[in-house]
């Protein structure tokens, strides 16, 4: 580069190679022979600064550093100190630091560039180091000193230390050291020490006021961010677009509707409503509490957008279940000239999943392969995870989370909330043992959300109790969501006491809560009482949902509540602005059938607003089963195979019901149906725990260890209850046989082989606990009471539809489930 100076001017045919935008358009200097070296060194000077402000990539600035070194300009302090933000800006710490080292006299405003340099290039200890080595140099620091230097304190101990050099230099009460402390302080969850400074500052400007109320939100501390919120706004400080952006987030996550509305008030009054800032925080505000058209008008509003713009609405739909308009927004995002980034596609990829979209998932995925976005970023990878488990194809979920190199416990909470969402209970807590055995992430709140419904799917009583404990251990008994779920799980286990003690400690703030405890009581049959607890519901404060109700239909449905069913029905929409939505009307179809009421029900469908589905006609069709209508279940199920052929359990049903009627030409006639569409019956299963493990047994299963034992004790018991009144009901027989073998065949059904295991595994009188994935036909159901009269034992039986508490030959469903 020295061979371009000649006679101490460039020639011109070389200027552009240095800088071609500035050099070839004359800008920098202005080359005209006649010019003096004193006006071309006047030119020079004033157009030093449009040269690093044209320094974009790390060749230019070496360039630049050269051209400076040839014109002698390095010797001057200010010169050589830009060169080192230049180079650390430009992410090229070593340059930065070379660059440093060759001052000879360095002043305060050059330290400062240097540690500056290092906390803006993540070299958090350089930069520690680096104002040990000011202060042996006896230079005194400054106000510009010590905030960059209290960012990059990576520990508490090296924290207090900077604050007592503060003090020391008397600096501790300027407004932007004290600020740095206070948000210091805040990270390490020090709140005491951050308000101390905060409160003992003589003069607190706008931006203290914003590190203490963001140090307090970023920490989950919302009530006193809000407390100090009020405090601000009494000293009659005017909130800015910063301050409204970070307490916007803390009001959504208190469910503080009414703060956020107050904030929104000011907002319009003091003219801020046009900030890009504070729009972003409103339209997430707004979604958050599913009032979408404000996000929208919001999001209209800005004059102009930015990618958090498009991310907060693209997310404001997807999480108000509204996939199509969230993905219409990112085809729009990308028509304005935007790029996704790892966030937006975090909301498409759960966009997807909502829709069903499976080629979208491709599509989705595919996109950030090539960006190699799932090696680079654990939250993309979760992220494409959950939407493929979601989508049910836990397969390729499984083989994207094995491929997640550095995996945190969202990876482990998402891989286990799949197989649980997809009824893969087993697998969901193969994942969590696999997790916790190997020490690799430490369980958190959403990790006993996700493994206590797997335990409780199955009935894993004991292991889930075990959750329980880790869960009192962590302090979380108290939270709303993982109280709801250990409720949820007491009751799937028959441990309703268990369940209401749990329901008595958990906070009550919203339906959650309310609606496990009204469901867990629903399937005991326990109809009345959940009846009691609605009202109380609605006399606390808690607004029901649609969840709420299906709970409560279901409840009356199970306890043959008819009238209270039909009042709950009538009152969604009217009283409390739920509207009835399939399931809904699944279950008073249900509840209908069950009563008996096949008629009143079949009318009840045909006026039906909403078009019926699977839900609905499956509920009629099992009615029919149970009351023997051959006729109307021919009829509901032709209307059953229209919306949903692929179903084999309607196809079972059918069959049942003329098999109950004996009409084997119809048996035969549905099997062949279901042969042809390659369907196969799912096969009857029940487990029972006994000590801490979960034994499963097929319908006809001869395989287990202790299989010769089991049917001795069955062939014992079947001859005990036959003595007090039991007679086999041969109708639960779907074959045409003798009935010597009909007899055996209803012998090995799966409920019957776990209560045999269950009694000669465990001491006398001890409760035993069956869980079944099917309903419990009417002859086990009748056969079970007489064996829990003859053992003198309690009997629990879980199956697919409530509870059965078996004791002294009565069940708690009173022979209606």
């Amino acid at each position: 580069m020295l061979r371009l100076l000649i006679g101490g001017r460039f020639l011109p045919n070389h200027k552009s190679n240095y800088f071609p935008n500035i050099l070839s358009s004359g800008r920098f200097l202005h080359t005209q022979t006649s010019s003096s070296d004193d006006s071309w060194t006047n030119n020079r000077e004033l157009n030093i600064d449009l040269l690093f402000h044209s320094c974009t990539k790390t060749h230019l600035a070496k360039r630049l550093h050269a051209l400076l070194i040839v014109l002698g300009k390095v010797q001057s302090l200010f010169i050589s100190t830009r060169l080192v933000n230049l180079y650390a800006n430009l992410g090229n710490i070593s340059l930065s630091q070379q660059t440093f080292d060759q001052i000879p006299q360095k002043d305060v405003y050059t330290w400062n560039s240097m540690i500056s340099a290092y906390v803006h290039n993540g070299a958090h200890t350089d930069a520690i180091t680096c104002l040990y080595k000011m202060l042996t140099f006896e230079v005194k620091p400054d106000f510009y000193t010590f905030p960059p230097v209290i960012k990059a304190c990576r520990d508490i101990n090296n924290g207090k230390k900077i604050h007592a050099w503060i003090s020391k230099t008397g600096l501790e009460w300027d407004v932007f050291v004290a600020a740095s402390l206070v948000h210091m302080y805040c990270r390490f969850g020090i709140f005491d020490a951050a308000y101390g400074i905060f409160t003992n500052m003589p003069f607190r400007d706008m931006g203290c006021w914003n590190a203490i109320i963001s140090g307090f939100c970023q920490n989950g501390k919302g009530e006193k961010a809000l407390q100090i919120l009020d405090e601000m706004k009494f000293e009659g400080i005017k909130l800015d677009s910063v301050t409204v952006s970070t307490v916007l987030p803390i009001c959504a996550q208190m469910d503080d509707m009414s703060q956020g509305r107050l904030i929104h008030l000011y907002v319009i009054k003091h003219g801020l409503e046009s900030d890009l800032f504070v729009g972003n925080a409103f339209i997430n505000f707004y979604a958050k509490f599913g009032e979408l058209e404000i996000s929208q008008k919001f999001f209209d509003s800005l004059v102009t957008r930015d990618l958090v713009s498009w991310n907060s609405i693209i997310s404001a739909y997807e999480q108000n279940g509204n996939p199509d308009r969230a993905l219409w927004f990112f085809r729009e995002m990308q028509k304005d000239g935007f790029a996704p980034d790892l966030l937006t596609l975090v909301s498409v990829a759960s966009s997807i999943a909502q829709s069903r979209d499976t080629r979208g998932s491709k599509s989705v995925h595919g996109f950030i392969l090539r960006r190699s976005w799932f090696v680079k970023d654990v939250i993309i990878g979760n992220a494409v995870v959950d939407m493929y488990a979601k989508l049910g194809n836990v397969e390729n979920a499984r083989e994207l989370f094995e491929r997640i190199s550095i995996k945190d416990v969202v990876s482990w909470n998402t891989m286990i909330t799949g197989y649980g969402q997809n009824g893969l209970a087993s697998d969901a807590i193969e994942v969590f043992q696999n997790m916790v055995e190997k020490n690799f992430v430490t369980p958190n709140q959403g990790t006993w959300a996700s493994i206590i419904p797997a335990y409780a799917h199955i009935g894993a009583l004991k292991e889930g109790q075990k959750c329980h404990s880790n869960v009192l251990k962590t302090g979380l008994i108290l939270d709303l969501y993982i109280g709801t779920c250990l409720i949820d799980f007491y009751g799937k286990c028959g441990k309703v006491k268990d369940a209401m003690l749990l329901f008595d400690e958990v906070p009550k703030t919203n339906s959650v809560p309310w609606n496990a405890v009204i469901s867990c009581l629903g399937i005991h049959g326990h109809g009345e009482t959940c009846m009691k607890l609605f009202e109380n519901m609605i006399e606390s404060g808690a607004h029901p949902d649609a969840i709420t109700f299906i709970s409560l239909l279901s409840a009356c449905s199970h306890s043959g509540l008819i009238e209270q069913g039909e009042q709950c029905f009538n009152a969604m929409e009217k009283d409390y602005g739920v509207k009835p939505g399939l399931k809904h009307y699944g279950c008073y179809v249900d509840m209908l059938g069950r009563a008996g009421e096949l008629e009143k029900a079949y009318d009840f469908i045909k006026s039906m607003p909403l078009t019926p589905d699977a839900s609905v006609w499956g509920a009629l069709l099992g009615a029919c089963r149970i009351y023997g209508n051959t006729d109307l279940g021919k009829v509901v199920s032709d209307k059953l195979l229209e919306v949903d052929e692929g179903n084999v359990g309607y196809y079972v049903l059918l069959s049942n019901i003329y098999a109950n009627a004996g009409k084997w030409e119809g048996v035969n006639r549905v099997r062949l149906m279901a042969n042809e569409k390659g369907l196969k019956k799912t096969p009857g299963w029940s487990s029972v725990e006994i000590d801490k493990r979960m034994e499963v047994f097929y319908t006809g299963n001869y395989s287990h260890s202790k299989c010769d034992e089991i049917y001795r004790e069955l062939e014992d018991l079947m001859m005990k209850i036959k003595i007090i009144g039991y007679v086999p009901d041969y109708s639960f027989v779907l074959q045409d046989v003798e009935e010597d073998e009909k007899e055996r065949i209803l012998m090995s059904h799966s409920e019957r082989l776990a209560i045999a295991y269950g009694i000669i595994s465990t001491p006398p009188k001890t409760v035993i606990r069956i869980f079944k994935n099917l309903r419990v036909c009417g002859d086990c159901h009748n056969a079970t009471k007489f064996i829990s009269k003859v053992t003198e034992r309690e009997i629990v039986v879980r199956d697919s539809n409530r509870f059965h508490n078996f004791k002294d030959g009565v069940c708690s469903c009173g022979d209606y489930w």
